[in-house]
């Protein structure tokens, strides 16, 4: 894993420097938009709606829209914003673990210490363990302020951040007001089924049918000879422009067909 920060807790008067690495990864095999004709590669660009000019990355300010009015936020308005610049990890409190709602956990990251000695980062680790505690802090990640928990897993502290309270919706559902009757018999037979599916949570036990599947798919595509050069398919991004499209487009066609041609010789040899 390559570090994606580097900063250091602070609480109190201890500094615990560390490393900052994402602790989760995608496992979708990534795919890609074609033509469903000749399998070229489908591009989106940045178009501006009043001009109708294709619009550079670095020329595309920001906006709000509110009550039919759009108020255009430049680079320097947000620059201009008190947004910190620290690499500190600043402890706010010191919490017991089941106040944090599940609901509210979002990205992890995994912390290593980056120091000649971890006893800073053992001492912490070992400290939240004792006292069944997560730690709640702030910090400032790609120029956004972020909360945090801090917790233990295993022997490693994971920072991962939670969503602001005005980020999480309140289920207001009226159904629920009712008053509903539970028997103890139903009751009694609804715990019975629970203790039947009851067992310890395996998370590797677990697997994906649908990528897995897709993953099969795939190779079973390229083995067949279904595939074709991706440099006759897919061109590089922003490389295709204005009066070439056609040309760009009789081109991939006849690659294509070319493409297709030799794997029939191919097949038929």
């Amino acid at each position: 894993m390559r570090s994606i920060w580097k900063g250091a807790l602070t609480f109190g008067l201890v500094n615990v420097p560390v490393k900052v690495y994402s602790a989760t990864e995608d496992h979708d095999v990534p795919l890609h938009q074609v033509h469903d004709e000749d399998g070229g590669r489908i591009r989106y660009q940045r178009t501006c709606e009043v001009c109708g000019k294709t619009i550079a990355y670095a020329d595309i300010d920001r906006a709000y829209t509110d009550d039919g009015q759009t108020i255009v936020l430049t680079k320097e308005d947000l620059a201009s914003l008190p947004a910190e610049k620290n690499r500190e990890i600043d402890v706010v409190e010191f919490v017991p673990s089941d106040q944090v709602d599940l609901l509210t956990l979002d990205k992890a990251y995994y912390l290593e210490p980056d120091s000649k000695s971890p006893k800073a980062y053992v001492l912490l680790r070992k400290t939240l363990e004792k006292t069944d505690r997560t730690a709640i802090v702030r910090f400032t990640l790609r120029q956004k302020t972020r909360l945090a928990a801090l917790r233990v897993r295993g022997d490693v502290l994971v920072l991962q951040t939670l969503l602001w309270a005005d980020e999480v919706r309140e289920a207001a559902f009226p159904s629920l007001d009712e008053d509903v009757k539970i028997s103890a018999k139903e009751m009694e037979l609804s715990a019975a089924l629970v203790k039947s599916y009851s067992g310890d949570f395996e998370p590797e036990s677990f697997v994906d049918e649908y990528q897995k599947e897709l993953r099969t798919l795939i190779d079973a595509k390229i083995e067949a000879g279904e595939g074709f050069d991706v440099s006759a398919t897919f061109t590089e991004e922003g490389e295709t422009k204005g009066g070439e499209v056609i040309d760009l487009m009789e081109a991939l066609r006849a690659s294509v067909e070319r493409t297709k041609k030799d794997r029939k010789k191919k097949d038929a040899g």
